[in-house]
């Protein structure tokens, strides 16, 4: 029997504090390698073993942070809270 795998999505959220433009703070030149290094640290510090993770870096510039942080709280708190 074929052993079933599923894709769950999670999310880190992080800030970084510079005095420099945005575009010089963030490496531009991360390798295939260095990328598969992150992804092992992170599976092994977060997850049990045998977990696999993919990443995604992204960043949101600073006139989009409330936005995407209230996008987030509703994902993960659900929206309509109030009631």
């Amino acid at each position: 029997m074929e052993e079933q795998m599923y894709a769950v999505p999670f999310s880190l959220v992080g800030f970084f504090f510079t005095n420099k433009p945005i575009e010089e703070s963030i490496r531009s030149d991360l390798t295939p390698e260095e990328m598969e290094k992150l992804q092992e640290l992170i599976a092994r510090f977060l997850f049990t073993e045998d977990i696999k993770i993919a990443l995604y870096p992204s960043v949101v510039p600073p006139d989009q942070a409330e936005e995407a942080l209230e996008e987030l709280e509703d994902m993960m708190f659900g929206q309509d809270q109030e009631e």
